[in-house]
């Protein structure tokens, strides 16, 4: 009987397969795991920890040969984990106290995750998986259970919690979908099924005990729907949408050597945005054009110092060298927040999103801006690179700004380093006073780029991560449209170019609206731009214009919404 389970869908695209089931649960093999002395433990340890080294390199090799970077970049990071001195001292110490290898590596890795689940950024608290991951390697090594094989059929995988390692040496060929009781976007996980484009579900919780081996299910990752048991006549429709999601890969491929251009002749440039340098590779895949946001706070977390000024150069350098001819735009550093950090002494804060954060961190403790603006001015010398600042309210934060940079560059000349001398300095406008003061602030630099998460919710009051008023939040909203074809407007007036950021840069909807108010630039995810650049292809500037007109003049997100669907569906009808 079909059944219908909800869930969050996390990588998009519909998997259809019979179910396997997989299980993290070692109490079996545990259990019946016979210890001997601490001698002959501790070296049954060293062996597991020298296999789960080897292993986890030779995943890494192969997504570097598969042009895998992300998932590369996350097997070295367990690699690092199974080899830690610390979580080493630990085993070993337990299995000096009575305790058999198995049980003292899964232990010691628990202590250590606990300290990540404590933290409050949900991008460290994930991590809390990742060394739960090497424990359970090293334990199922030892007591040699839980190994995984796969039939000849395609199958879609189903568990309560899918271990990263284990995500990477799924077989491509034979994994149609993924299936999670837990789990979220920035989880490994998830990021790997992303990386090699499986579609996935998380978030089933305990219904996902109802899940069956060898159960027939449809994976809709697009919608977050997993379907047991479906009908003929389901089967056939979601093989029908199968069909046409290959048919749309087909076309992303085909997009991403060509210019998002409207049919009249007018180009936008398409970047990504990305948080490492191993992101780059699934941008240029998808015919980026550059980089319109580098996140770099993603190089100040998860550490107990922050990176020195040779370590920024290099992620920055590396970034910077793969753009190419294109821009690569680095924001400074964007912590505080929900991305806090521990050497930082931050005190709590009852709002720490209205707190001292990004740009007021960053222009209060001028030791950590300095080694970062002087990195980024190096990086210079191998590219196209601009500098930009998050979360400005006033002219004399991008004054004050200006002085670091070129005490940065007095310095570097002292030092006789190379660096670029003309790095553009740009902002984010993502607070309403930004927004509303962006022809006085478009004076003082060189650039603008919207970023729409913080201006909607900042601009709306809405906590878009609070699921009681979530619903309200939505970059349709007439204030936020309103809002950013102003600073368009004000930008162009001063002769600057103006790109967008946000989410609502990769959302094809918003595309027309976009290109019509004028955007010189739209920076998204990788999997977003082949979309959103077959949108503006399509595109008449005039019909366009005629869409951001119509939708200026409506009172309600809902109205909004209505008409760029109907407008899409007439595209979409024409496009046949």
């Amino acid at each position: 009987m079909e059944e219908i389970l909800l869930g969050k869908g996390v990588v998009p695209g519909i998997g259809i397969a019979q179910v396997k089931v997989l299980s993290g649960d070692l109490t079996i093999h545990l259990n019946e795991y016979s210890a001997g002395t601490p001698a002959l433990e501790s070296s049954k340890l060293a062996d597991a920890v020298k296999t789960a080294a080897a292993e986890l390199l030779q995943l890494k090799e192969a997504a570097k040969a598969d042009g895998q970077a992300s998932q590369a970049d996350i097997m070295d990071a367990h690699h690092a984990m199974v080899t830690d001195p610390g979580l080493s001292a630990s085993m070993y110490g337990k299995i000096d106290q009575g305790v058999a290898a198995p049980r003292a590596a899964m232990a010691a890795a628990e202590e250590f995750a606990a300290v990540f689940d404590s933290m409050p950024d949900p991008y460290l608290r994930e991590r809390a998986a990742d060394v739960r991951d090497v424990g359970r390697r090293l334990a199922r090594l030892l007591v040699g259970g839980g190994q995984i094989n796969f039939a000849l059929e395609p199958v879609v995988v189903c568990a309560q919690d899918l271990e990263p390692s284990t995500a990477a040496s799924l077989p491509e060929d034979r994994v149609l979908g993924i299936i999670l009781g837990q789990g979220s976007t920035t989880s490994h996980t998830v990021i790997i099924a992303k990386a090699r484009g499986i579609p996935a579900v998380t978030g089933l919780g305990e219904a996902i005990s109802r899940i069956a081996d060898s159960t027939v299910v449809i994976v809709d990752g697009t919608h977050g729907q997993v379907i047991l048991n479906p009908s003929p006549a389901r089967l056939a429709e979601y093989k029908d949408k199968a069909e046409a999601a290959a048919a749309q890969k087909r076309r992303d491929v085909e997009l991403s050597t060509l210019a998002a251009m409207t049919m009249e002749g007018k180009k936008i440039q398409l970047a990504a945005n990305i948080s490492s340098p191993a992101d780059m590779a699934a941008g240029l895949r998808q015919g980026a054009e550059g980089v319109g946001l580098f996140r770099s706070e993603f190089l100040f977390l998860g550490r107990e110092v922050p990176p020195s000024e040779e370590e920024q150069f290099a992620a920055y350098r590396e970034v910077v060298e793969r753009c190419g001819n294109h821009l690569c735009v680095i924001r400074t550093m964007d912590i505080g927040g929900d991305k806090p950090l521990r050497y930082l002494n931050i005190n709590k804060e009852d709002n720490p999103f209205l707190g001292w954060r990004a740009i007021r961190i960053s222009l209060e403790r001028p030791e950590l801006f300095h080694a970062q603006l002087k990195a980024i001015l190096r990086a210079g010398v191998y590219g196209k690179v601009a500098i930009m600042l998050p979360m400005i309210i006033s002219a004399s934060e991008i004054a004050r700004a200006r002085e670091c940079v070129a005490r940065a560059a007095t310095e570097l000349a002292r030092e006789g380093k190379a660096f670029a001398a003309d790095v553009p300095l740009g902002i984010m406008i993502e607070t309403p006073a930004a927004a509303v003061t962006a022809r006085e602030l478009a004076a003082e630099c060189d650039f603008f780029s919207i970023g729409t998460n913080d201006l909607v919710q900042y601009t709306l009051a809405v906590d878009r991560g609070n699921p009681a008023v979530s619903p309200l939040y939505s970059h349709f909203h007439p204030a936020v449209l309103k809002l950013i074809d102003g600073v368009v407007k004000a930008g162009h007036e001063r002769g600057i170019w103006v790109g967008m950021c946000g989410e609502m840069a990769g959302d094809p909807l918003a595309a027309p609206l976009l290109t019509a108010m004028g955007f010189d630039e739209l920076s998204m995810s990788a999997p977003s731009i082949p979309r959103v650049k077959e949108v503006i292809r399509k595109l008449s500037h005039q019909s366009a214009q005629e869409l951001l007109n119509q939708a200026l003049s409506l009172k309600e997100t809902d109205a909004v919404r209505s008409l760029v669907e109907e407008y899409r569906e007439q595209m979409l009808f024409i496009s046949r």
